[in-house]
């Protein structure tokens, strides 16, 4: 058995009846020793008993392993005996006065402890000393660190006695619980690695940047796993910005590691923004294993912590996982596992949470469980989107969309690569003759009202996925760096969540990069480089709509799969649109589809008119009839500062 090994098994031992039994013997004998020697009587006899209980306690009673694992030395050792005596045996108090000659100062002291224990020496009760480095025990607040009383921090002396628990200032910084060990191909190299640098004698922190979140604590958990570590996760957002306090907090956690074999895991995802450097300042003062998990690399001037990249896993290991987690269910699924792993990135434990909510709330059985497997991982990306970008519920079909059928075929032909990517790029390997990502970028350019965002909604619908709109205004920013970090946040939650993207009026992210002349323009070069580049990375569908076609840049036009031209509607379009305009509840009186598509107006503004002559019939609690779509109309073209010609209405009445 390691030394970590026999750490980690201190910290379990209250459920180890034997051993507790011979830890309890020997800590006895261990005390009744220090004990003989405060009175200055002949300890033969408790040496003697120390020795047989030594030999009836396996694997070694937690005072030796502390000692071991703090490198305490044997006058170190009977100090935090003489402390932990103090707590544990009422005859302590008296051998303490009666050796100081003071009835009134019951208390061990340093220099009782010189006085009486064996190789005694003055650096043990120094501030860098194991001791009180560790916290192990602390001297006392009044007097002397010679003269005034010594304490043992409570939960050492728990420990001594075979009871672990985390120290509560540590609790209060615990964060989720350690991803399930286990072999994963794709995290295999990564964990090795990790377990590599937390064997080093010296350098024992690291950052871990890129892929999920989630696979990253998978590496931490393997790498933990070979070294018999346990991994802990602390709050980031409740890290000390008081240097001394994080001082105290970071020795605790290396204490924590000699007594139970943890290892620390500062996850910046789940702290609030700018929660990055906390957690490096509190890494670094960390001599013990610890991981700092991060969305990006992080800029080497910064920190001199070692880094490593998270891989994205592979869609085969990823599909592979998802049949392991189905168990006898995924031969039944085979189907809706390749659906699944190739539009879904999710990590490798949120398949194992997924399939577990699944079979939770009804079993694994049903006939609609690949239905609830796809639902319960589009509402997986939810939380971290809706936070970013707009949900937009969409329902609509496509009888709903009024286009050209040209227009109509390269829309299907955008699900069609949307739903068959895992065949193409995977199964057929083609995705191995290029770099770049298996996702689609699609441009809707035409005037507005076209049925652009419409048809999007119709895409999102007919693939069963969420439609996010992203919000400009909220990735934009003045700051440098910031838009392609708000960027950066929305494509990789889009990816695990295998949404659809709308980037509407695009060519305000999207539009030509020009000549640069300050550094204003240079940082503007940047955001649209960026995009260029997630954009072709990017392995989900994202969809750009714009009015303005020539406004945008054409690197970015050599990068869409799909670019299609919404047609001003002519008048049989118009007509079709207004036939489907109005739901089956609503009541109608004599409408002319073709009277009404004489108006030269987009789909946009048809809806605007019906709505408008909607609340006008209601109002009069009549139906819709033609008199309430005039005035509806005449309302419109007001608006738009058109004039309306008495042609288009003419035959209305």
């Amino acid at each position: 058995m390691t030394a970590v090994d026999e750490r980690f098994a201190t910290a379990t031992q209250e459920t180890d009846t034997d051993w507790a039994a011979g830890n309890q013997r020997y800590l006895t004998a261990a005390l009744e020793v220090i004990r003989c020697r405060l009175l200055t009587k002949d300890p033969a006899d408790a040496l003697a008993a120390l020795e047989r209980a030594a030999r009836a306690v396996d694997p070694p009673p937690a005072i030796e392993v502390c000692a071991t694992a703090f490198q305490l030395s044997p006058f170190e050792r009977d100090v935090l005996l003489l402390c932990a005596g103090m707590q544990l045996d009422g005859a302590f108090a008296r051998a303490c006065a009666d050796a100081q000659g003071d009835p009134g100062s019951p208390g061990p002291t340093f220099s009782l402890a010189m006085a009486t224990l064996p190789e005694p020496h003055w650096s043990a009760i120094t501030p860098a000393a194991p001791l009180r480095r560790w916290h192990l025990v602390e001297p006392g607040r009044s007097g002397s660190p010679t003269t005034g009383p010594l304490h043992i921090d409570e939960q050492v002396l728990h420990s001594l006695t075979g009871i672990y628990y985390l120290d509560p200032r540590l609790a209060v910084l615990r964060s989720g619980a350690p991803a399930p060990g286990g072999a994963v191909p794709a995290m295999e190299p990564v964990s090795r690695r990790i377990g590599q640098q937390w064997a080093s004698a010296y350098e024992k922190r690291i950052v871990l940047h890129g892929g999920r979140r989630c696979d990253a604590r998978l590496a931490v958990a393997a790498a933990a796993e070979r070294l018999g570590l346990q991994p802990l996760f602390l709050a980031t957002r409740g890290l000390p910005a008081d240097p001394e306090y994080g001082e105290l907090l970071a020795r605790l956690c290396e204490r924590d590691t000699a007594l139970a074999g943890h290892c620390w895991v500062l996850d910046v995802g789940d702290g609030p923004s700018g929660s990055l450097w906390p957690a490096l300042e509190f890494a670094a003062r960390l001599l013990a294993p610890v991981a700092v998990i991060t969305a990006e690399p992080v800029d080497p001037d910064q920190t001199d912590i070692a880094q490593m990249a998270v891989p994205t896993t592979p869609v085969d290991q990823l599909r592979s996982r998802w049949k392991d987690a189905l168990g006898p269910s995924g031969a039944r699924l085979e189907n809706w596992v390749d659906q699944l792993a190739g539009q879904f990135r999710v990590g490798l434990n949120d398949v194992d949470g997924v399939v577990a909510s699944v079979a939770a709330s009804g079993g694994l059985q049903r006939e609609d469980t690949g239905p609830r497997l796809w639902a319960a991982c589009r509402a997986l990306a939810r939380p971290s989107l809706d936070q970013l970008a707009q949900r937009i519920d969409a329902r609509p079909d496509w009888s709903d969309l009024v286009l050209p059928e040209s227009q109509l075929r390269l829309l299907r032909q955008v699900a069609v690569h949307v739903r068959h990517r895992m065949t193409v790029f995977e199964d057929w390997r083609f995705g191995r003759r290029t770099s770049r990502g298996a996702g689609v970028a699609a441009l809707l350019h035409g005037p507005s009202g076209t049925g652009k965002t419409f048809a999007a909604e119709v895409l999102a619908a007919e693939l069963s996925l969420d439609l996010y709109r992203v919000d400009l205004s909220q990735v934009i920013s003045k700051y440098i760096g910031e838009t392609e970090k708000n960027l950066r946040q929305i494509f990789d939650a889009a990816e695990a969540g295998g949404v659809v993207l709308l980037f509407d009026e695009a060519d305000a992210l999207f539009g030509k990069r020009s000549e640069v002349k300050d550094s204003h323009d240079r940082y503007a070069n940047v955001e649209v480089s960026y995009l260029l580049q997630r954009i072709e990375t990017f392995s989900g569908l994202a969809i750009l709509t714009t009015n303005l076609k020539s406004a945008l840049d054409t690197a970015f036009l050599r990068r869409l799969r799909f670019v299609v031209s919404f047609p001003f509607p002519d008048a049989t379009a118009r007509a079709a649109i207004w036939r489907g305009m109005f739901p089956p509840e609503m009541p109608t009186e004599n409408l002319r589809a073709e009277k009404l598509a004489r108006l030269g107006v987009a789909g946009g503004t048809i809806r605007n008119i019906a709505l408008a002559a909607a609340f006008l019939a209601a109002d009069a609690r009549e139906p819709v009839r033609m008199t309430h779509l005039a005035q509806a109309a005449r309302m419109e073209y007001a608006k738009l500062e058109r004039p309306l010609a008495d042609k288009e209405v003419s035959g209305w009445t």
